[in-house]
């Protein structure tokens, strides 16, 4: 089978179902071992390389996904374009558990992450005014419109240590901010991908309200639980938005 992609997507293992005739691989990068074997199929008349971020059994937390072995393996199988959907969280009320985001911005919030492939002798400043690949943002919304689900055009998301979630002091700061969204591996992903050139978009399906909502007590603060539940129960319109977008890029 062909060793080459063109379309790379980052998810969760339920996206297995979804392929057929698949090969896996192994791929060693500079950065050490990506967090499972790569999935490369064909879907939409386009080569697919798919990895599970957090490996197929979820035994990486988020502070310990080898970002830069993930990216860079995308980048050795010619990887075109990234397609990264995320479990995440509503930091506003109007934006509701079912509901996709399609960001536009990140704030960091984490730490001790290997978050550059620039660490010397080679030294580069590459711009994240806009992280996110604007057509491939477009491309996303008008997908999820066709499909009838309800979608946010943009959002900021959070992006926090992990794996705890956070307290309820921390969840009101970040919406007394304005920001939309909160998620654990956003970054560095998206900045990884911005290093190596593959124009990337993040598709947040919302599980929840993290920590709960100030001045609406009946909205209860997250669970690990809640998240799988509300996530497998939209799993396949993640699935169907997915293919959607690679069968018209």
């Amino acid at each position: 089978m062909n060793r080459k992609a063109d379309i790379g997507v980052f998810g969760g293992s339920g996206f297995y179902s979804f392929l057929e005739n698949i090969e896996e691989i192994d791929i060693v990068t500079p950065y050490g071992s990506t967090s499972e074997k790569i999935a490369l199929t064909e879907a939409g008349g386009k080569r697919i390389a798919f990895l599970p971020r957090h490996g197929k059994k979820h035994s990486y937390p988020p502070h310990m996904i080898p970002f830069r072995a993930n990216v860079y393996a995308m980048k050795m199988l010619g990887v075109r374009h990234i397609i990264a959907p995320t479990a995440s969280g509503s930091l506003q009320a109007h934006i509701k558990p079912g509901d996709f985001v399609i960001c536009d911005q990140f704030v960091d919030r984490t730490w001790g992450r290997k978050d550059t492939y620039f660490e010397g002798p080679e030294t580069k400043h590459i711009s994240a005014a806009a992280p996110y690949d604007e057509g491939l943002r477009n491309l996303a919304i008008r997908v999820i419109g066709e499909a009838e689900i309800k979608v946010h055009n943009k959002g900021t998301v959070v992006v926090i240590q992990g794996p705890r979630f956070s307290t309820k002091a921390e969840s009101r700061w970040f919406s007394s901010m304005g920001w939309e969204v909160i998620n654990m591996t956003q970054y560095p992903e998206c900045i990884l991908a911005k290093e190596l050139e593959i124009p990337y978009v993040n598709i947040s399906l919302i599980t929840d309200y993290d920590a709960g909502l100030e001045g609406n007590e009946e909205i209860k603060p997250v669970t690990e639980e809640e998240v799988y539940r509300v996530f497998s129960e939209n799993n396949e319109k993640v699935k169907k938005v997915i293919y959607n977008m690679i069968e018209k890029l």
